[in-house]
């Protein structure tokens, strides 16, 4: 489990096909700190596991990860956000955030707005039911609260701070971003249609 609170931008080192999926080799930001086998990291939103020890991210991707993500359309030197998985008693200053990619996000347009940045966003029609004004989402593993909520887009502001720490900074609109619900809207949905259907069958 993950906070959305983006550690900094590492860069793709490699990689590698392999059966059944991809080997992933990522070079963390100074001060990441060494990795161990079995850590969970998240890359860009999407919570992976670390197969070796050492600075240096090595990961396997699965024929999943690879349907559901963008990770193996990247390419050596592209920036990925990191995030370490949240410990016990680690500030939560984000939002709960599982690395679970529900979709992607596709950047319409970004607009300056004072000293912040008013980035647009649109989602397939099936995502849209998770969102709501003041509601969490993460982008890419950043945490972000939704600004307004049109038809068929959404906005977030974006502070300079959190544009310099994270890709953000470097997107430019047709973009996609890895799109992940908030984990309350999803299950209290859920709740909410199972609660439904006990009483269409009463």
């Amino acid at each position: 489990m993950f906070t959305g609170i983006v550690a900094g931008v590492g860069s793709v080192v490699d990689l590698v096909p392999r059966r059944g999926g991809m080997r992933m080799v990522v070079a963390p930001p100074r001060g990441f700190g060494r990795i161990a086998p079995g850590e969970s990291v998240a890359v860009a939103g999407v919570c992976l596991t670390a197969v070796e020890a050492g600075r240096r991210l090595v990961a396997d991707l699965s024929e999943e990860t690879l349907r559901r993500t963008r990770l193996g359309r990247l390419a050596a030197g592209d920036g990925v956000n990191l995030e370490r998985a949240l410990r016990w008693g680690d500030r939560l200053s984000g939002h709960f955030v599982m690395g679970h990619v529900d979709g992607a996000a596709r950047l319409v347009q970004l607009v300056r707005a004072g000293n912040s940045w008013t980035y647009t966003f649109s989602v397939p029609t099936g995502l849209r039911r998770f969102l709501a004004p003041k509601g969490s989402v993460a982008l890419d593993g950043v945490s972000l609260t939704v600004a307004t909520l049109g038809r068929s887009t959404f906005d977030v502001a974006v502070i300079p701070e959190t544009r310099r720490r994270t890709t953000l900074g470097n997107a430019l609109p047709g973009a996609a971003l890895h799109f992940e619900a908030d984990v309350f809207a999803r299950y209290g949905r859920r709740g909410a249609l199972s609660r439904i259907r006990t009483r269409r069958r009463r």
